[in-house]
């Protein structure tokens, strides 16, 4: 699987023949070529210088990036500061502000129009007391800058920036020196400037060279974290809890959240980008409530757009009504599939946000260290979903970068960094290749010379890992924890790994462990192997700098020097001198375990040296960040040449194998590419006869799940394409039918429009020829009325000019008497005159007279003068006199003193020999204490590290323990609102509680009727049972009296055939009254066929009806009484039970009674038959048989009529009886009615219902 080793075999026998060869002295110079990496944390850090160009800080450098080109340009940060801290681009997007951080903080305002951004001014302000700018802003016209200083002070400066001229200052913080985080101007006004902060939000008016605030607030104080204005009297704010404010001339209009859909009044905006920059203590400070932090705002011609959430931007749109602002889209930022976690992605906090001038993009950048854009009208087109932005560039390092390596066989660069990720770099295309985020941090990386795998080391182990075409992948995993430092041979074969303070030796095909190479007392910091691969140097903290033999495995060479801390080793081409830089602030240049030469850095910690494959470069990197290009061979004096480079010190260095670039990167997560070349700038150039290598490794299933996919496309692009022409096909037979209907339809409007435009000419003609008429009667009428209005104008003015005659004479007479009155004024002004003349006169002669007084007495006053002076004159010279002598005797004084002191003199002078020899020997004391001291400098120097270092931590920790306080006020605030609220809920339990008593009560009551009314139910069931068991008896007994019934219609219907026969037959006889012995015959014929067969028939029915009538008439009654003794019962249970059992049961009683009446009917038409019969036979007896059966028959009637007789009684009593049982009856019937509907209603009565149960 891994290449041939022979053409790097030949590489390291070429860089060994070149370092042969003699060379000349010279500086290699370094040019920036690009930069990959982005600084979230300085305000104002992304602009749109045009549309094709943003502006962006990277290292200690901005950057002008073309985003078509993909082409940079640098603007170098300055050599005496300390970094950059603020970035703000003027409005007409021509000049830059770059604010820098050092004792006394600067501002340098650069030309972007010139090619190389030539600087045009440098702006200090010497009185601030402050090390830093934390933000810049430019006024509408560009001709003023405003800065706002840091703490402690927080004085806000503006500058007429073209004359270097401080118009006006002004402390901005308030009375508790809260923090300031952004300031911008009015967009219309460059007088009026907007400052915001923790708890700050002021406005100031400049005028009359003073700075003035206004617009003051009565409101509770916020954490304000960003602003911009959208008119020229509105501003939005946002704070850290996700606030939006709309201050419109400093008092609040409106106020809601930005992840809410809400709207906010506001006036007509302006294409204003006002991006700002919060410092991270707040971001931290404000604990749990970060989520939904304003951390910026940007304001359009339509609207704003403010930062509102983890990794979300929310769009607001200016709507029709009454200036309306209303939330149109949503924008987030997608999650990202190399990561093990996607989601971590769309957790970054956008920190700042900028527009194109066209409007037409937004660009977002991320406290991740990433840029992202979206195209407004892309935005524009779904209003109301959610958008996602794009990467407007690469995938950028978030943290220190740890680990850097280039490639033999591509033009590949390899780093690892403290964000987990591991990323693959183009150096000759300037793109990333390739990038995957891991779970483990990565501290050390080696890119094999073919270009195939990669070795990094994690916290945990040390992997060896796969490139492939779209992955990076792992195939093999050595326990080495924490590898701080990595590297392949040049040839491929072997790789060394650092673990702890041995140095692994491992195969590179078998993955054995060759060797270990034991001997640094301390942490190994830095491994290098020589050309030839016959040599391992590495260097330590230990102050040891070793030379190993790779194929002994042991120790060849060895340089120790304990006070220094080595942190980077390089070694020449032939491998003779190693070069080493570390703590003591000096490069050292080392042969055969010799210090040949040690080349002092002027006081700055060099971090990494890099030597070029040619020996003719080297350069080194600074703790301050900077390149430096020293010249080489090597000289006492040590000069080189610095270039700016990163905001933090370089952790990393490496020249291509080319030696035409040269890489840094650095704890500020940048990665530069330099394009170097020697003094007279030609670069140094192999021959290459391989060209670059373009093969890719891919697994086997890849490609095979690759070629599947492909073959499915291309059978789905046959199907599309077969479905897209018969599509095709489809719509041209739609559209030609289309065609011809809108053809034809088109034909029949023209011929339409042609008729209809006949007409239409023919009207017009009509209208002309009226037109024609009508002008000609106008013409007419408009001659007379011109020649009338001439004859009337002619009359008046005749008048008027008679009127003017006479005026004219009027104003001539008037223009003569003015011209007298003239005439007399003239005259009485000569003579006053005249008189006023002789008045002033004789007082001027007064005057004079006074004058010649005054000049008297003046005369005499210059002679008493002159006299006063002479005398004063005379006292002086006397004065002078006694003074000359005073001063003479003092001066024979001072003579004498000055002789004493000349004697006094030269005994000084005696000690003062004495004393400067005691002087000089002091001199060589101090001389030998300096040595002492400068030790002792160097001991507290590097204490003075340790103790900055231990002021670090203790200033991370503070700020930890700061973040955990203000947790803990905050959960404590959040606890005694919790207790509020449970103070209050208590309060409603107790109500409740009051509440549920009573009608807990209730529902017990209820609960007890429910089961009380269940038992009462339960009985209704057993009484519905019982009684529909009494209504199937009453049923089968109606049916069995139906049935009995039936048979005696059945009996009636057979009696009448009898009868009809006998009435025949009787009939016949009657035939044979002449004839007696027929008759007789026939008599006896129809006695032997009917009357003895009769008579025992009727006595036999007779004797059933009564059994059948009296058993019937002892059920009823039973029933009736066992009904009545029921019904007693359930009058007393329940009355309404009573009532309907009563209807049923007078319903029966009707029934029965109805039968009862057939049934009497029946018996009387029986009676009725038998009487007739018995009438009949006593007529016919002629005979003496006849006699006797005529006796017979009458004996039974009359023992029937005995049988009536003795029923006479019954049969007086029986109507009243029979109504009473017809009353009955019919309540029976009312009642079986009833429950037949109840029946009807409800489930039947055999199941039992469940019981009730009540729902609480």
């Amino acid at each position: 699987m891994y290449v041939n080793t022979a053409f790097f075999r030949y590489v390291a026998g070429l860089f060994l023949t070149l370092g042969t060869e003699a060379l000349i002295m010279s500086t290699a110079i370094a040019q920036s070529h690009h930069i990959f990496g982005f600084r979230p944390n300085i305000s104002g850090n992304i602009n749109y210088m045009d549309e094709q160009t943003i502006v962006f800080p990277s290292g200690n450098q901005v950057v002008r990036f073309n985003i078509d080109q993909k082409q940079q340009k640098f603007i170098p940060g300055s050599d005496k500061c300390n970094g950059m801290t603020a970035i703000a681009l003027s409005p007409n997007r021509r000049y830059i502000a770059v604010a820098e951080k050092g004792e006394k903080p600067s501002v340098t305002v650069y030309d972007l129009l010139h090619d190389q951004s030539k600087k045009r001014k440098t702006l200090s302000a010497p009185e601030l007391q402050t090390h830093e700018f934390v933000s810049l802003a430019f006024s509408p016209d560009s001709k003023y800058l405003i800065a706002q200083g840091g703490r402690p002070d927080w004085i806000l400066v503006y500058w007429a920036w073209e004359k270097s001229k401080i118009m006006a200052n002004m402390k901005t913080t308030n009375q508790a020196g809260q923090p300031v985080y952004q300031i911008s101007f009015n967009p219309q006004d460059n007088t009026q400037i907007c400052v915001i902060g923790n708890h700050i939000f002021k406005l100031f008016r400049y005028a009359e060279g003073n700075l003035k605030q206004f617009g003051f607030q009565k409101m509770e104080p916020q954490n304000f974290l960003s602003h911009a204005w959208v008119s020229d009297e509105r501003v939005v704010v946002g704070s850290d809890t996700g606030r939006l404010l709309l201050f419109e001339n400093g008092e609040l209009k409106s106020e809601f959240y930005a992840a809410v859909s809400t709207g906010l009044t506001a006036e007509s905006s302006s294409v204003r980008a006002s991006v700002s920059m919060i410092p991270e203590d707040s971001l931290s400070a404000s604990g749990s409530g970060f989520s939904s932090q304003i951390t910026s705002i940007v304001a359009h011609s339509k609207g704003f757009a403010c930062s509102g959430g983890a990794g979300m931007v929310h769009l607001f749109e200016k709507t029709d009504e009454k200036d309306f602002y209303h939330k149109t889209r949503l924008i987030k930022i997608p999650p990202d599939p190399h990561s093990t976690d996607p989601t971590l992605a769309e957790n970054q906090v956008i920190v700042s946000l900028t527009v194109s001038p066209s409007e037409e993009m937004l660009v977002a950048a991320t406290d991740q260290s990433q840029l992202f854009s979206i195209s407004m009208s892309s935005a524009d087109l779904g209003k109301g979903e959610q958008a996602s932005f794009e990467p407007l560039t690469h995938s950028f390092h978030s943290s220190t970068i740890t680990g850097l390596d280039v490639c033999i066989r591509k033009p590949l660069i390899a780093t690892c960094s403290l964000d987990h990720s591991v990323r693959i770099w183009n150096y000759e295309t300037n793109s990333l290749e390739l990038y995957k985020v891991f779970q483990e941090e990565a501290y050390s990386i080696a890119l094999h010379p073919s270009g195939l795998y990669i070795l990094v080391g994690f916290s945990d182990k040390l992997r060896l890992m796969n490139i492939l075409i779209d992955d990076i992948r792992i195939f093999k995993e050595l326990t080495i924890r924490g590898c701080r430092e990595c590297a392949f041979s040049n040839g491929g074969h072997l790789f060394a790994a650092v673990h702890g303070n041995v140095i692994q030796v491992y195969s590179s095909t078998t993955f054995e462990n060759v060797s270990n190479l034991k001997g640094h007392n301390g942490k190994v910091r830095s491994i290098a192997w020589s050309a030839d691969d016959s040599k391992l140097i590495s260097s330590g903290m230990d102050g040891a700098v070793y030379e190993w033999s790779a194929a002994q495995a042991k120790r060849v060479n060895e340089v120790v020097l304990k006070t220094c801390a080595y942190s980077g080793v390089t070694v020449s081409p032939s491998g003779k001198h190693t070069y080493a830089v570390g703590s003591d602030k000096s490069l050292k240049e080392i042969t055969e375990s010799q210090i040949m030469r040690t080349v002092d850095s002027n006081g700055i910690t060099l971090t990494q040296v890099a030597m070029s494959h040619s020996g003719r470069m080297l350069f080194c990197g600074t703790v301050t960040g900077a390149l430096r290009s020293i010249k080489f061979p090597l000289t006492d004096a040590g000069e080189y040449t610095e270039h700016q480079a990163h905001a933090s010190q370089i952790s990393k260095m490496k020249i291509t194998y080319d030696d035409q670039y040269l890489i840094t990167v650095s704890e500020d997560a940048c990665l530069m590419i330099w394009r170097v070349s020697d003094k007279e700038g030609r670069g140094v150039k192999h021959d290459r006869d391989v060209p670059y290598a373009e093969e890719i490794l891919i697994t086997k299933s890849d490609l095979e799940e690759k070629n599947q996919l492909m073959s499915e496309l291309k059978t789905r692009v046959e199907e599309l394409k077969m479905e897209n022409e018969y599509q095709l096909r489809l719509k041209d037979m739609n559209y030609n039918e289309k065609i011809k209907e809108l053809t034809e339809k088109f034909i029949q409007e023209m011929e339409n429009l042609k008729t209809k435009n006949q007409v239409l000419k023919t009207e017009k003609e009509k209208e002309i020829a009226k037109h024609e008429e009508e002008l000609a009667e106008v013409v007419d009428k408009h001659s007379k009325d011109m020649q009338d209005l001439e004859s009337t104008n002619n009359q008046k003015l005749m008048l008027e000019y008679e009127k003017y005659q006479e005026l004219q004479a009027k104003s001539q007479r008037m223009q003569e008497d003015y011209e007298r009155q003239l005439q007399d004024a003239d005259e009485g002004k000569e003579q006053a005159l005249e008189e006023l003349t002789e008045y002033y006169e004789t007082k001027l002669q007064e005057k004079s007279s006074q004058l010649e007084q005054a000049n008297d007495e003046a005369r005499q006053q210059q002679r008493e003068y002159e006299e006063t002076k002479r005398q004063i004159e005379e006292d002086a010279d006397r004065e002078i006199l006694d003074i000359k002598n005073k001063y003479e005797r003092r001066l024979r004084d001072e003579i004498e003193t000055n002789m004493r002191l000349k004697g006094e003199s030269g005994i000084m002078r005696k000690k003062f020999n004495s004393l400067n020899k005691e002087i000089d020997s002091k001199n060589e004391e101090i001389k030998t204490m300096q040595q002492e001291k400068q030790k002792l400098e160097n001991v507290i120097k590097s204490l003075e590290k340790d103790i900055h270092g231990l002021k670090k931590e203790i200033q991370e920790r503070d700020e930890t323990i700061q973040d955990k306080e203000k947790r803990i006020y905050d959960l404590k605030k959040k606890n005694q609102e919790l207790e509020k609220f449970k103070f209050v809920l208590d309060y409603k339990i107790k109500e409740l509680k009051k509440q549920i008593e009573p009608r807990e009560n209730d529902i017990k009551a209820m609960k007890e009727q429910i089961q009380e009314m269940e038992s009462e139910l339960e009985r209704f069931h057993k009484q519905n049972t019982q009684l529909e068991l009494n209504i199937t008896e009453l049923k089968q007994k109606l049916k069995a009296t139906d049935r009995e019934l039936h048979h005696e219609r059945q009996r009636v219907r057979d009696t009448e055939a009898v009868i009809k026969t006998m009435k025949t037959d009787i009939h016949n006889c009657v035939g044979f009254l002449q004839e007696p012995k027929k008759l007789k015959e026939s008599i006896k014929k129809i006695y032997d066929t009917h009357v003895h067969d009769d008579s025992a028939e009727s006595v036999s029915v007779d004797t059933d009806i009564q059994k059948e009538y009296s058993r019937q008439r002892e059920h009823l009654e039973r029933s009736v009484a066992s009904y009545r003794k029921k019904l007693a019962k359930d009058t007393e249970i329940h009355r309404a039970d009573n009532v309907r059992i009563m209807q049923e049961n007078v319903s029966l009683i009707k029934e029965i009674n109805d039968l009862r009446r057939e049934l009497k009917l029946t018996r009387t038409q029986v009676h009725d038959l038998e009487a007739s019969l018995g009438t009949n036979r006593s007529k016919i007896a002629p005979g003496k048989n006849a006699g006797k059966r005529l006796e017979t028959a009458t004996t039974m009637s009359d023992a029937s009529g005995g049988r009536s007789v003795v029923h006479h009684n019954f049969e007086e009593e029986a109507p009243r009886i029979i109504d009473m049982q017809k009353m009955e009856i019919r309540k029976l019937r009312n009642q079986i009615m009833n429950l037949d509907e109840q029946l009807a209603r409800r489930p039947p009565s055999g199941g039992k219902l469940p019981p009730m149960v009540l729902t609480q």
